[in-house]
């Protein structure tokens, strides 16, 4: 979590992704002021397990920062945060 924070509060994030099984849940409660403060998207996955494996992490994780895409995966990204907006209207 404080690696997300501290990569919001930087502005290097592109997009943060949050497990919402995540106790207490007080613990993210931050992270969205601090997203949106920043205009930074975001969004949440199921589980903390589920983070981690889309990730690639291989373990459970609470959230998220995509600093960087890699070659050839911005569409992708975008596309994602595309959605989410549209989601959130």
């Amino acid at each position: 979590m404080n690696e997300v924070t501290k990569s919001i509060e930087r502005q290097l994030s592109k997009l943060i992704i949050m497990a919402e099984d995540v106790t207490p849940p007080e613990i993210l409660f931050h992270i969205p002021l601090l997203c949106e403060e920043k205009g930074i998207p975001y969004g949440y996955l199921s589980t903390k397990k589920e983070l981690g494996n889309t990730a690639r992490i291989n373990v459970s994780a609470s959230a998220i920062s995509i600093e960087n895409v890699g070659t050839g995966n911005d569409s992708a990204v975008n596309d994602v945060i595309k959605k989410l907006e549209e989601i959130k209207k």
